[in-house]
């Protein structure tokens, strides 16, 4: 069998989406921030986009009136090739600028700015990591250079949340490039003098060893005597909340014994992350609901978002034609490109204000009641009402945030399943969830209320839920067990 390549042409039928309709796919599905940030690239990549400033609108448009009514009657006004001579005559003066030694500054003549220099100056500053908060430390004792090496070695094994995961053992000491080879016992020296650093607790193996670190540096007079105890011997009965348990081995008050857990649950577990360099994301809500006169009001939030338009001197090289052919078609290209993105954005703003002006009006007793009226809600009933694909309603919530006289909440909040009571009442799941959470707030501590009688608390109001079906919404809410909420005390 031969094998050999050929060019050959196949004609075949398939179904594409025209980049108008993937671009408005794309920003439909975009929360008001990235929309921000796709404009101002857009505008870099398209030179005939131009922001309009929303306060001078009105004023602009009146002074372009009486622009073009002047420049009809007035010689003086400047013609198309007045303004072409002036150009020829700056690019002249930049290019002997260039000969002169110009070229290389931050800023050309023409304002132009230095891309680079802009974006660093407009980076937000790094925070240090808590690697070089500790190398900081380090730097600023008087140790031989060999145990400066292994220290480091160790302070840049430590992860984010302070803690040295690895077995300080022989095998470990082999990615430290040191000869002799490093020992363990002086991996055990350094990890030591690196726990002595701030924060308290750092460069510990494990939690129970991170909690001692922080109660040994504290412990002025045997202060903290019996919490010590604790954590080297009844970890484990504390996560359980088996404080008999703990106050007969330790033969100590039950009293004392529950204080002393109380500090000991005010320590940091992760003391690594004091340092974080985790950003920080703002959520600016994308629609606003305001109550006015009784009613519910909603408008798309576009305050964040830069107005453009296309600019009217590329429309006009564009009528009054070139005699470049590539120019016009280049020109004709990028206005095209910018009335789509426009459009675009229109059209989001359009179908995020329906989409939500449906939410408002379907889940009207939450913003009245409080989330104990939240109704259950599909993504469907929006669809058919608004007269889009699911899937559109889908992109359009992703991500995006509601302002409400009762708070901010995801608009994917609002889109619940439920169950229904046994008058014939609907409840969202999230509505169900916040009875479990009352129910457990307002029960007797010393004898918390198990899993079944929680189920049998809320079929007296008229919810039939299973047992286990409490059990998994007590767990989404984080609440512990009942032997575990138990107070002793």
């Amino acid at each position: 069998m031969r094998m050999e390549q050929s060019i050959s042409q196949v004609q075949r039928l398939e179904l594409r989406l025209a980049p108008q309709i993937l671009m408005a796919i794309e920003i439909l599905a975009l929360p008001t921030l990235d929309l921000k940030g796709l404009i101002e690239r857009e505008m870099e990549a398209n030179p005939t986009l131009e922001i309009e400033a929303r306060e001078a609108l009105d004023v602009e448009r009146e002074a372009n009136q009486k622009e073009a009514e002047v420049s009809a009657t007035d010689p003086e006004v400047p013609t198309r090739e007045s303004l072409e001579l002036e150009f020829e005559r700056l690019a002249e003066n930049n290019e002997q600028w260039r000969m002169f030694g110009g070229e290389g500054r931050p800023r050309g003549i023409g304002g132009e700015k230095d891309k680079k220099l802009e974006a660093m100056n407009n980076t937000a500053g790094r925070s240090a990591s808590l690697q070089e908060v500790l190398e900081n430390q380090l730097r600023e004792l008087n140790i031989p250079e060999r145990d400066q090496k292994i220290a480091e070695y160790l302070i840049w094994n430590i992860d984010d949340n302070g803690y040295v995961r690895y077995q300080l053992d022989d095998e470990f000491a082999k990615g430290l490039e040191i000869e002799p080879a490093a020992s363990v016992d002086e991996l055990l020296d350094c990890l030591e003098l690196i726990q002595g650093f701030e924060p308290v607790g750092v460069g510990a193996r494990d939690l129970p060893e991170s909690l001692l670190l922080q109660l040994y540096h504290d412990n002025k007079s045997n202060r903290y005597e019996l919490e010590i105890r604790i954590v080297a011997h009844h970890l484990d009965d504390v996560v359980g909340n088996r404080l008999p348990k703990i106050a007969k081995s330790l033969g100590e008050p039950i009293e004392l014994v529950d204080e002393a857990i109380t500090f000991i649950r005010t320590l940091n577990p992760k003391p690594g992350r004091v340092f974080s360099n985790t950003q920080i994301h703002y959520v600016i809500p994308d629609v606003v609901v305001d109550q006015i006169d009784g009613r519910y009001e909603v408008r798309v939030e576009d305050a964040y978002i830069p107005r453009i338009h296309v600019s009217k001197h590329y429309q006009e090289m564009l009528r009054s034609g070139s005699d470049d052919p590539k120019v016009r078609t280049y020109i004709r290209r990028k206005i095209d490109a910018a009335k789509g993105l426009m459009k675009a954005i229109e059209q989001r703003k359009s179908t995020l204000s329906r989409i939500a002006q449906e939410v408002v009006e379907y889940q009207q007793p939450f913003f009245e009641k409080g989330i104990d009226a939240l109704r259950p809600f599909k993504m469907q009933y929006v669809a058919d009402r608004v007269g889009v694909h699911v899937s559109t309603v889908s992109r359009a919530i992703a991500g995006k945030y509601m302002q409400t006289p009762r708070g901010i909440f995801a608009l994917k909040f609002f889109f619940t399943g439920g169950t229904t009571r046994a008058d014939g009442e609907e409840k969202s799941i999230v509505a169900v969830r916040q009875k479990v959470k009352d129910i457990v707030a307002k029960e007797d501590k010393n004898s918390p209320l198990s899993d079944e009688e929680i189920a049998a608390r809320l079929k007296i109001e008229g919810l039939d839920i299973a047992r286990r079906t409490v059990t998994k919404y007590r767990k989404q809410l984080g609440i512990p067990s009942s032997r575990q909420r138990r107070k002793y005390v």
